[in-house]
C-alpha cells in the first residue's frame, strides 16, 4: 500500500533573467501615495514592504547602523532573482547606498506590478 507524498507549494521564481524593471530607480512619483509616505517616513514604509515580502517587518530596521545598507541591497536583489531582472549586484549595492527611500518605492511598485503572491504563512494566520 503507498502513501501519498505531499509536497509544500513552491513560489514561482523566474530565471530567465531577461525581465526589465516595470519602473526605474527614480519613478518614484509614479505613485504619489507611496512617495509621500517613503518621503514622511522610510524606515515606516520599509518595514511594511519587507513584511509585504514575507521577510521580518522589522529587519529593514537594521539598515539604521552605517552607510552601507546590507538589508536594502537583499531585498532588491532578492526581488531581481524572484521575477528574474536583468542586473547586478553592485548596480544593487550603488542604488541601496545611494537612494534608500527610491529602492523601497521600487521594490513596493515591482510587486504591485507583478502582484507578488501572498506567502503560505500569511494563509495559515488568517
Amino acid at each position: 500500500m503507498s502513501q501519498p507524498v505531499w509536497t509544500p507549494p513552491q513560489t514561482q521564481v523566474f530565471t530567465s533573467h531577461d525581465a526589465e524593471w516595470s519602473s526605474g530607480i527614480c519613478d518614484c512619483c509614479d505613485d504619489m501615495k507611496e512617495c509621500c509616505c517613503v518621503c514622511w517616513c522610510c524606515p515606516c514604509f520599509a518595514c511594511k514592504t519587507s513584511k509585504a515580502l514575507g521577510q521580518c517587518l522589522c529587519l529593514p530596521l537594521l539598515d539604521v547602523c552605517g552607510c552601507a545598507r546590507p538589508i536594502t541591497m537583499s531585498m532588491r536583489v532578492s526581488v531581481r532573482h524572484r521575477y528574474g531582472i536583468r542586473g547586478s549586484l553592485c548596480n544593487d549595492c550603488v542604488c541601496a547606498t545611494c537612494c534608500v527611500p527610491c529602492v523601497w518605492c521600487q521594490l513596493s511598485r515591482e510587486m504591485k506590478m507583478r502582484k507578488l503572491p501572498t506567502m503560505l504563512s500569511d494563509i495559515i494566520h488568517r
